[in-house]
């Protein structure tokens, strides 16, 4: 029994010494991002994308080589020509995708290689993705009923904000993007208190404060039509739908004024549906508090089970950063092949 045991921690170490020899010998790619969440998320996803040859380390920028957090730190480091050897950005797209280079960092953000971006406004649109909401309920509560459909919520409401949403990115294509401004966007398409009575009221004052200002921006702006229509068709292009705009939002709004309070009123209904179950359910009253005390603590928090979704995996904008990266990580390999070949 002890031979075995001795025989088995030695085996363990020496395949740790060989995992570590093995990562050694690999290319290490450091991979910038903005904030502490953005380390989970983007090790999620480039860890997909490790080889035999290349392998990424996670991290944000220190003041030890003279990095601020944020896109434009990162920005001066990519000046700097230090992004693409060994060291990459990835960083939230914000309104910079959907921008397409009508700046110098939209421009950056589109066409380097060695920049990753969203394609969504930034992480927790991705983290707040709609197919897969019902599944993080599931995980905070332990109840796999299905009480609300959240999904078709988020299409209404980004089909109630779509027409005033063209103009947001309309504004900020041109030189006058103050007069129409993220902040004021956000304040127009508020959708104040949430719950499951007044759904359908939420969404038909979205739709009338919306309608009250395109009029608004249509009689200030007479000559816009077909610049307008051009935006329009040029984001159905990049991806954005009348379906899907809530993806494309600010994502701090998206998370925190209209995802987080729809699910928290959804987790509350499961978890108490369920201590209903135990209780009818139960025998006796011991066997009821131990079942309900047990419950509720395998009941996790909402925000950390999000901000730890895997979910938008499903998605067409996980695709497209799945794109980059490959490419990314093919020229890599070949060029280490072609400079290996070169030395020997």
């Amino acid at each position: 029994m002890g031979k075995r045991l001795h025989d088995n921690l030695n085996s363990s170490y020496f395949e740790a010494a060989n995992r570590m020899k093995s990562k050694n010998a690999r290319c290490k790619i450091v991979a910038y991002v903005e904030s502490y969440d953005d380390v989970y998320f983007w090790r999620q996803i480039l860890s997909q994308f490790e080889t035999d040859k290349v392998y990424f380390e996670v991290m944000l920028p220190t003041q030890a080589n003279r990095l601020g957090r944020g896109k434009k730190a990162v920005m001066m480091q990519l000046l700097l020509n230090k992004v693409g050897q060994g060291m990459v950005a990835c960083v939230d797209a914000d309104y910079d995708y959907l921008e397409q280079g009508a700046t110098p960092t939209s421009k950056e953000v589109n066409s380097n290689p060695y920049i990753f971006h969203t394609y969504a406004y930034a992480i927790e649109n991705l983290q707040c993705y709609a197919r897969s909401l019902h599944d993080v309920c599931v995980a905070v509560t332990l109840n796999d009923h299905f009480v609300f459909d959240m999904e078709k919520y988020l299409t209404d409401f980004s089909e109630a904000i779509y027409p005033l949403f063209i103009w947001s990115i309309w504004y900020y294509r041109t030189p006058n993007y103050k007069d129409f401004t993220i902040t004021d966007f956000l304040n127009i398409i508020e959708t104040g208190r949430f719950s499951f009575n007044n759904v359908g009221y939420i969404i038909k004052r979205v739709r009338s404060k919306v309608g009250k200002k395109v009029e608004q921006l249509q009689r200030a702006n007479p000559n816009a039509h077909q610049s307008y229509a051009r935006v329009k068709n040029d984001l159905r292009r990049l991806g954005v739908t009348p379906q899907n705009v809530y993806l494309y939002i600010q994502g701090h709004h998206l998370f925190d004024k209209i995802v987080v309070p729809m699910m928290s009123k959804i987790c509350e209904k499961l978890v108490c549906q369920r201590e209903n179950e135990i209780a009818n359910q139960s025998v006796h009253g011991t066997q009821r508090r131990n079942e309900l005390s047990s419950y509720s603590n395998s009941v996790e928090d909402l925000v950390p089970i999000l901000k730890k979704n895997l979910g938008y995996m499903r998605s067409e904008q996980f695709q497209s950063i799945k794109a980059d990266i490959e490419a990314f990580v093919q020229n890599l390999e070949k060029n280490e092949t072609a400079r290996h070949g070169v030395n020997q």
